[in-house]
């Protein structure tokens, strides 16, 4: 960021939508910061640019005769790469084998190469095919764009930049977010929890006020349902010499459900109503039904004076003109489906169901396969009981099941629902009864559509010192696989230790070093890294082993495999090694392997997953787009020669293990 910086602005590259706000650092005093959102030119139909306060998160692959030359054309550039916005929305509603969505929940999804083509999945041929991490860059470009057409003397590039991330992703969907805005020239960007800037928005919305909101013990959960996804955060309100303190203490899970498997539910009432008037829909049909069912449960959820809206089902055939492929979502349809199907009344002991997976499926995201959304909370809750053990002031239960929360903040399009919000409100308040708990009361004042944009704008007011910061850190405790030398035995895998290399809380631009743990690293042939992550294993430090944990203490995370520079080294040798982990000032974990006997040093970044690692000929860093994961540094810390590729024709190795002198 240049020190000259006129603005800080915030991003919520969204799922479904996307938004750009900002705040002018020299109008702001103390906690008084004047936010606003950018409106955003995009196209609205063919040749007609618009300006809205979002951008729809959608890329249109228009068919070569479809659109004219001018259609497409945009107040900066008469030939955008990608037909973005609101034009892509609504051409995709009618031609959905065209339209990609849900690039973000790509990004997290550990069983695909996000820099692969494979957007819109199941499309034909003659579609041409993004990758997820190609459309987040055209998202951002549009916004980059926008933002420099509206101040062409400050551009995006100068300012201070967050852009905000699920607190559920994992560390190489933050990368690949990162990544994708250096593509664009955006060195400056930083990252931010989506949850966390929820409650700074509702922070700055108050000017001071949210002191006479909040008090020392306070247990606020915020509960983020987007377009693709449920991120959960626990905040603990401390105090400290007077000064009320924010401590973000926990996250949840990944959990791939929100406002698409809506649409989706409610397409599935509407196919049903149709199905009865003896309408049969194709499989594509019903994407389109799904598109139309987002546009009108929008409309539905912010009007209180609709109840109904008509959706209609394109068809390809001519003798179904005259309205045979249309019908109407009602308020009702909506509130029954929604408030029953995501938000049911359950017990605080109730949990996910967990449903066997067919042997066979097709190429989708790992959706989560229960939709109630009250029981990833109660479960969430379960997981973080003792979440405030350590902190001074909180004296929980001894017989409490769950962590109590005393607050509760929403975010997300989904709660303009008066019934989906109240609905929540009204299961956690029941289960904090049955404990013997007050009720937890709600905050209120935060836009629920812009609040994560508006928040990553203060937050980069926050970092230059000022207003009131959520104290967090990396967000999960991270291991590395360690596995045991020893002789083979049949049958039976070489036992592995997790080593934690970043524990829970690490601040971002901190480091720590294992300099008395010694390793053995294969250099010169293919190994493997095996990475895992806790979000409840909040007391180890730098250097615990694990040889044995419960299945839902460690997830693993994606598996990396690479070929470390052998340079002045026999292929296969093994370097005697101690570790070091950073978290990096814009939020990504790096872990290094430094040579004892001369001070090599071999990073690994959480970079993209993918099955083959392409050659590198520029070595990996935050100054220049990686294209490995991979970096090799010399003894003086200059770049050296770093090749990552991935041989078929034999397995990799595992990488580390404990070095036996």
């Amino acid at each position: 960021m240049s020190e000259n910086s006129r603005f800080s602005v915030g991003i919520d590259l969204g799922t479904t939508n996307s938004v750009v706000s900002y705040l002018e650092l020299s109008q702001c005093d103390g906690e008084h910061a004047p936010l606003q959102v950018l409106p955003i030119p995009q196209l609205t139909s063919p040749g007609l640019v618009g300006e809205k306060y979002q951008l729809p998160s959608f890329v249109y692959q228009a068919h070569e005769s479809e659109l004219a030359e001018g259609d497409i054309a945009l107040p900066w550039d008469d030939s955008p790469e990608a037909v973005v916005g609101e034009i892509a929305r609504q051409l995709g509603s009618k031609t959905p084998i065209r339209l990609v969505s849900s690039a973000k929940s790509w990004l997290c999804h550990s069983g695909v190469d996000c820099r692969s083509a494979i957007l819109p999945v199941q499309s034909p041929e003659e579609v041409p095919r993004l990758s997820p991490f190609q459309a987040s860059v055209d998202y951002l470009r549009h916004m980059r764009d926008a933002w420099n057409d509206q101040f062409p003397d400050d551009p995006l590039c100068d300012q201070e930049l967050v852009i905000t991330v699920p607190a559920s992703f994992d560390p190489a969907a933050r990368e690949l977010t990162v990544e994708a805005a250096h593509t664009l020239g955006l060195r400056q960007a930083i990252l931010l929890e989506e949850p966390q800037s929820a409650l700074y928005s509702w922070i700055q919305a108050s000017e001071g006020g949210w002191r006479k909101q909040a008090k020392p013990g306070d247990v606020i959960l915020v509960v983020d349902v987007g377009g693709g996804t449920t991120d959960l955060s626990l905040i603990a309100v401390t105090e400290d010499e007077g000064n009320l303190l924010l401590n973000r203490i926990a996250i949840g899970d990944h959990i791939l459900l929100g406002g698409d498997n809506m649409d989706l539910a409610l397409a599935y009432v509407l196919k049903m109503k149709m199905e009865k008037e003896g309408k049969r829909l194709e499989p594509w049909q019903i994407q389109a039904l799904m598109h139309g069912c987002r546009d009108a449960k929008e409309t539905l959820l912010s009007d209180p004076e609709a109840q109904e809206i008509a959706v209609v089902v394109p068809s390809r055939s001519s003798s179904l003109i005259g309205g045979t492929l249309r019908t109407a979502l009602t308020r009702e349809e909506v509130s029954r489906t929604l408030v029953e199907g995501f938000f049911p009344k359950v017990k605080a002991s109730d949990r996910p169901a967990a449903q066997t997976r067919s042997g066979l499926t097709t190429l989708g995201l790992p959706y989560a396969k229960d939709a109630r959304i009250t029981c990833h909370v109660s479960a969430f809750l379960a997981r973080q009981v003792n979440a405030t053990e350590e902190l001074a002031g909180f004296n929980p239960p001894p017989d409490a099941t769950f962590i109590h929360p005393t607050a509760l903040l929403f975010n997300g399009g989904v709660f303009k629902s008066d019934a989906l919000a109240q609905r929540l409100l009204e299961v956690l308040n029941n289960w904090l009864v049955e404990e013997g708990a007050p009720e937890a009361r709600l905050l209120t004042g935060a836009d629920l559509d812009l609040a994560v944009a508006r928040g990553a704008a203060y937050y980069g007011y926050v970092r230059q010192g000022k207003g009131v910061r959520i104290r967090g850190g990396t967000a999960a405790a991270y291991y590395v696989g360690v596995e045991s030398a020893m002789p083979a035995v049949p049958g039976f895998p070489p036992p592995l230790e997790a080593l934690c290399i970043a524990p829970f809380g690490m601040e971002e631009g901190t480091g720590a070093e294992l300099p008395h743990d010694e390793f053995g690293l294969v250099v010169g042939e293919p190994v493997r890294f095996r990475f895992f992550g806790s979000n409840v294993r909040r007391d180890d430090v730098v250097g615990t082993r694990l040889d044995y944990w419960d299945e839902d203490e460690l997830r693993e995370l994606n598996e990396i495999e690479v070929h470390l520079s052998s340079e002045n080294r026999r292929p296969g040798e093994v370097v005697p090694v101690h570790l070091a982990a950073h978290v990096t000032e814009v939020g990504t974990l790096r872990l290094e392997a430094v040579a004892t006997s001369n001070g090599e040093r071999w990073k690994v970044e959480f970079d993209v997953r993918a099955g083959d690692v392409p050659n590198a000929d520029e070595p990996a860093s935050f100054d220049d787009v990686p294209e490995n994961p991979i970096e090799f540094l010399d003894e003086e810390g200059e770049e050296g020669n770093a090749e990552g590729q991935h041989q078929e024709d034999q397995p990799a190795k595992k990488s580390l293990w404990p070095f036996n002198k």
